[in-house]
């Protein structure tokens, strides 16, 4: 549905994105991360037919962004940063402009509307006025305006900036039940609501990729060693702990997860779980285990290592 291969942008003789290639296949969520200046804007602003590219190729559907800018338009619901929004019009009135605009059949104008305010949880608003909403409400009838025409492609620019707690939630699992007959590609600084959402992510870092691939693959590939956290009822020495271990296959080492002695971690080998092993051994010696975990890379450490990595390999190439 997106795919984008060698894509370059100059503005004047500052490169801000070079030869980024990366698809994303129907019915996808993919989420698009990287710090600020990394290009991540550019690259959506080429996706969305705002500006042309330097080199390379965008195609969303089919039609390339350049050569078939109108049609790729047709493709795509967008929801920007800042929600572009008719503060002085009624909800309804204003989705009833976007569907002129987005040239919907007027017999189905009355329909389509109805089931994107439904779909968006704005029924009990539809007749206000958008000046007065929230910014919860305000962001959904964005996202409203964003569905008018059924796209096949939504590109959404950090859709949760700016909401509560519970109203990220809401639109967390609006954009769920969305991918399943659309396709997602979602910018997001809130790491967290990435990983929870989508089904990959694409990280982008001073105008290149540097990873794409799930959480999940992301975090296996760059933990050095697996991590088990283990608690127990009251402290145990480190040496009995280790004379215990030492003979499970697969234990690297172990430290301490607290100051007293009754938590800890023990690091192992990826290739195989141990945590039943190591379960049944401690248990047999007699210790009273009240905790067994395994510990992960949270995105935002995958991001990070990622991120001050590639910055560090360029501070040597400097060199």
């Amino acid at each position: 549905m997106i795919e984008v291969e060698g894509l370059t942008k100059y503005y004047g003789p500052i490169a801000a994105i070079v030869d980024v290639s990366f698809r994303v296949d129907k019915g996808e969520i993919v989420g698009f991360l990287g710090p600020n200046g990394a290009g991540k804007s550019t690259t959506i602003k080429i996706l969305t037919c705002y500006m042309p590219p330097s080199a390379g190729t965008a195609k969303i559907n089919g039609f390339d962004c350049l050569e078939d800018s109108l049609k790729v338009r047709e493709q795509i619901g967008y929801l920007p940063e800042n929600v572009p929004l008719y503060k002085e019009m009624t909800v309804r009135r204003f989705l009833e402009f976007v569907a002129s605009v987005k040239r919907v059949d007027k017999s189905a104008v009355k329909r389509e509307i109805n089931k994107v305010i439904e779909l968006c949880g704005i029924e009990d608003v539809a007749g206000r006025i958008i000046g007065n909403l929230s910014k919860g409400y305000r962001q959904r009838v964005g996202l409203a305006q964003a569905l008018i025409g059924n796209p096949p492609v939504l590109i959404l620019d950090e859709p949760t900036i700016g909401l509560d707690p519970a109203q990220i939630v809401e639109m967390r699992n609006l954009i769920k039940t969305l991918g399943q007959d659309h396709t997602i590609l979602m910018s997001s600084h809130i790491l967290p609501e990435v990983a929870q959402t989508c089904n990959r992510v694409i990280i982008i870092n001073k105008g290149r990729i540097v990873a794409t691939d799930s959480p999940e693959r992301l975090t296996r590939q760059l933990q050095k060693n697996a991590q088990i956290t283990v608690g127990f009822e009251s402290p145990v020495d480190p040496e009995t702990l280790r004379s215990v271990l030492r003979h499970i296959p697969g234990v690297r080492d172990i430290a301490p997860a607290g100051d007293n002695g009754a938590k800890w971690y023990i690091d192992t080998d990826h290739e195989k779980d141990i945590r039943a092993d190591v379960a049944k051994a401690l248990v047999e010696k007699g210790l009273r285990l009240v905790e067994l975990k395994s510990v992960d890379m949270s995105l935002e450490e995958v991001f990070m290592h990622l991120v001050t990595e590639e910055e560090y390999s360029s501070s040597a190439e400097a060199v």
